[in-house]
């Protein structure tokens, strides 16, 4: 059982692993997205280093109007500090690859634990790792977006990144799962 689990979520791994690398290394899809350039950022730096000195998320919202109402065309902005400068980038790359190596080995866990008409089949498969895609679309890439958030247009691209991306790592789960002969038949 383990060994049914394990090496398929790894091979999943490592397609997550190169996926991230060529679409957010080399083709910067999540940096056009996440690390837009601010103009004249050394002064909104200064004001934020000053403003901002705990850890948290942030909604900076207009000057209201009377009687206490925001005006409805003004922008509303999101700022998130997470209490860590640069000097963090290297412990958080190996959480991030620990991330990285453990989702796919619980897919692939998850995947092993439904039913043996869902294994007997590679498309099934490849299906339930998009469902897992879709999920993770619907839940934090979808609520995204809004009031101090993602325009919807990033939203829907994230959305549809994420549901990209668990579809092809399960087309290399569903390709080494095998449905387990021991087990009761649904």
């Amino acid at each position: 059982m383990l060994r049914r689990v394990i090496v398929p979520g790894l091979l999943g791994a490592v397609v997550l692993i190169a996926w991230t690398f060529v679409v957010n290394g080399v083709l910067g899809f999540s940096s056009r997205i996440h690390m837009n350039e601010i103009p004249d950022e050394r002064r909104v730096y200064e004001v934020l280093t000053e403003t901002i000195v705990e850890p948290g998320a942030y909604i900076c919202n207009p000057e209201p109007e009377p009687p206490g109402r925001f005006p409805a065309g003004e922008p509303v902005f999101g700022i998130r500090y997470g209490g860590m400068g640069h000097g963090a980038a290297g412990r958080l790359a190996l959480v991030g690859l620990a991330v990285m190596l453990l989702t796919p080995i619980v897919g692939a866990w998850m995947l092993s634990t439904a039913s043996r008409r869902t294994l007997s089949r590679y498309g099934r498969k490849v299906l339930f790792f998009t469902g897992i895609g879709l999920l993770f679309a619907v839940y934090s890439r979808l609520t995204s977006f809004g009031i101090g958030g993602y325009p919807l247009r990033d939203g829907l691209l994230l959305a549809a990144h994420d549901i990209v991306l668990w579809t092809v790592v399960g087309l290399v789960v569903a390709w080494r799962m095998r449905p387990d002969l021991g087990a009761p038949a649904d």
